[in-house]
């Protein structure tokens, strides 16, 4: 048995994992999916402030109040820096693997945001100040993001216009916190918007994917849109269960 913790990215709570975190539990593992704070069940509590470091508290929180060791550590998109920092600065000791969902880790003292195209940071800016108050982001249109995905249909669609909210800004503009602790860690990629090749010429290339090759990485392909838990929950699961750590 394994000890999985699932951490959603942007706009998502832990329902997003349902069909990943009930297969897992079928092949017997033992599965947290985990909401941050200000997200899915716990949108309640977002606030301005909320920031990478309070998701950050929420993953050591879970770790040391459930008492989990050995955990594989499961982080989607944005996640993927809550997963690092919490695993490298605080909690290294419980962490048996790092696994990115279509992502990677961030560099020490990078942001989110700082991912993403100028055009489109201009653009989210300017959502977050028109229709976010000044300190959310709204959820994308999900339809006209799946309109291009063959494998998503109009119930995974509806399930994202009903129960995603919208994203606290200051997770996305607030710096990572590395000691560089994390890097003796064994890590899994799974990627779904990108390939194994296009991740090692990112590292190759791209300063703020310096993390994504090495190594401690390994690899496997899940070609799909960028939300493959739900897109194909089955195949991710199933990746994640051959993946678990031996003895």
């Amino acid at each position: 048995m394994t000890t999985f913790v699932l951490v959603p990215g942007f706009w998502l709570g832990a329902w997003a994992w349902r069909p990943v975190t009930a297969a897992l539990r079928a092949h017997g593992h033992e599965v947290y999916p985990l909401s941050l704070t200000g997200m899915g069940e716990r949108a309640h509590l977002a606030r301005p402030d909320t920031d990478l470091d309070v998701h950050v508290t929420d993953v050591v929180n879970l770790l040391r109040y459930e008492d989990l060791h050995d955990v594989v550590l499961v982080g989607h998109s944005y996640a993927g820096a809550v997963v690092t920092t919490a695993a490298a600065d605080r909690m290294t000791d419980r962490i048996a693997q790092l696994v990115f969902v279509d992502t990677g880790p961030l560099p020490d003292g990078a942001a989110n945001e700082d991912f993403t195209p100028p055009q489109q940071r201009e653009h989210n800016a300017a959502v977050v100040a028109d229709h976010g108050d000044g300190w959310r982001l709204p959820p994308p249109p999900w339809a006209e993001l799946a309109a291009g995905a063959a494998d998503v249909d109009e119930s995974v669609v509806a399930l994202l216009a009903e129960r995603s909210v919208a994203q606290p800004w200051a997770t996305a503009t607030s710096p990572v916190r590395l000691t560089g602790a994390w890097e003796k860690l064994p890590r899994l990629g799974v990627l779904s918007s990108f390939t194994a090749a296009q991740a090692r010429e990112m590292a190759a290339t791209m300063p703020l994917c310096q993390h994504m090759a090495g190594d401690s990485w390994r690899y496997e392909e899940l070609p799909t849109w960028h939300w493959p838990m739900l897109s194909r929950p089955a195949e991710l699961a199933e990746i994640l269960h051959r993946a678990r750590p031996t003895a």
